[in-house]
């Protein structure tokens, strides 16, 4: 069971790890123990997650998140198994986690009438020095 906060938990059955070779240091170890997870997450069929907190999950546009909704975690960070699986639902359920913050409303403002005119003397201000940078008759000093 992935605890997520207290009202998500996601049940290791819909949860799928496959195990493969990572690339990197650890000498023979590399070539003989498939240490690297790859944690897979079907969030679009999901009965774990509540529907807002799946429909902004899968709104993000992150890599991580395929075109059907799967969630695949890729962890090679450590060089055990036990440390990769840890890290890989550590960054599942940080990823979750994100998504069940609630993005704050914009509200939209007007600007001041003195911001517009400040705004506007300074647009002038700018035109008058490109205006005097013009094309000047050198030759008649």
């Amino acid at each position: 069971m992935l605890i997520i906060n207290p009202h998500i938990q996601i049940p290791d059955a819909e949860l799928s790890e496959r195990f493969v070779r990572a690339s990197g240091p650890g000498g023979q170890n590399v070539n003989k123990v498939a240490t690297a997870v790859e944690l897979r997450f079907d969030a679009q069929s999901s009965g774990a997650l509540p529907e807002p907190v799946r429909a902004r999950l899968l709104a993000r546009a992150d890599r991580r998140i395929t075109d059907d909704g799967v969630v695949v975690i890729q962890a090679s960070r450590f060089r055990t198994q036990e440390r990769n699986r840890e890290d890989a639902r550590e960054r599942l359920a940080a990823l979750i986690l994100a998504a069940t913050l609630v993005p704050k409303k914009r509200i939209a403002t007007k600007p001041s009438r003195s911001a517009k005119e400040r705004r506007m003397e300074g647009k002038r201000v700018r035109a008058n020095v490109k205006v005097t940078r013009g094309k000047g008759n050198w030759d008649q000093e």
